[in-house]
């Protein structure tokens, strides 16, 4: 079924089911699926999506986004990568004089100067960019939040890690991740900010948290961010 509003059309799926409440469900491809008391009128159901109107036009982008975002990454002319939450497209430069290749701003694109255009090697020079730009986007944060600590790091380095954005042990050494540099600046000072409040508190307990919040009250958002859209920082 279709409905129409604000300009803009969805196609949804209205099921009658033995409940007692409406509900609105978005699967992971985008599908809008209504479900609703048997006899509900129509008018009920449409009042019901104009209502939900901006949540679902919001939740069914994301979800597309996803879908097309897991897709393998190709190393040619225009593919978009993140870089401090934007998004730049890539311009790829075959030029054998390079000593090593490596990745540079040119306006609003992310410029890859390689030997030769092979995928690996234009993979390996962005990884290289990001591990470099994480570095010093993390060092410079730290510099900035230190005056809330007492302690302070003993090193910083810069992980391929496959599960955690940052960790601190008990040596006060920081890890943290490369892909942290796709990142909006905001949710790189949550890691920052997280991975030294550890300096204090190395586990989660209440303590930690209230740490946590006093330096960044609205912390529960950018752990969102980082939630609905950490897969598209990727290579």
């Amino acid at each position: 079924m279709k409905h129409t509003f604000s300009n803009e059309t969805i196609d949804y799926a209205l099921i009658y089911k033995k409940r007692k409440t409406m509900g609105i469900y978005i699967d992971s491809y985008g599908h809008v699926e209504v479900q609703v008391p048997k006899e509900t009128p129509e008018e009920k159901v449409l009042q019901l999506l104009e209502v939900k109107w901006d949540c679902i036009q919001r939740t069914t982008k994301e979800m597309k986004e996803r879908m097309v975002g897991q897709q393998e990454k190709v190393y040619e002319h225009g593919e978009v990568f993140q870089y401090s939450g934007n998004d730049y497209p890539i311009e790829i430069i075959e030029d054998i004089s390079v000593q090593q290749d490596h990745v540079t701003f040119k306006g609003d694109k992310l410029i890859i100067y390689v030997k030769q255009h092979e995928d690996e090697r234009v993979r390996q020079a962005l990884k290289r960019f990001y591990y470099q730009m994480c570095k010093s986007l993390v060092e410079r944060r730290i510099r900035f939040y230190q005056s809330s600590f007492k302690l302070k790091p003993r090193s910083i380095k810069i992980s391929d890690s496959k599960s955690r954005w940052g960790t601190c042990d008990s040596k006060l050494q920081l890890t943290f991740n490369w892909k942290l540099a796709m990142a909006p600046l905001e949710v790189i000072d949550y890691i920052v900010v997280h991975e030294m409040c550890h300096m204090v508190h190395l586990n989660h307990d209440r303590s930690f948290w209230r740490l946590v919040g006093k330096i960044l009250p609205d912390y529960e958002e950018l752990q969102n961010w980082l939630a609905q859209s950490s897969w598209k920082m990727n290579i």
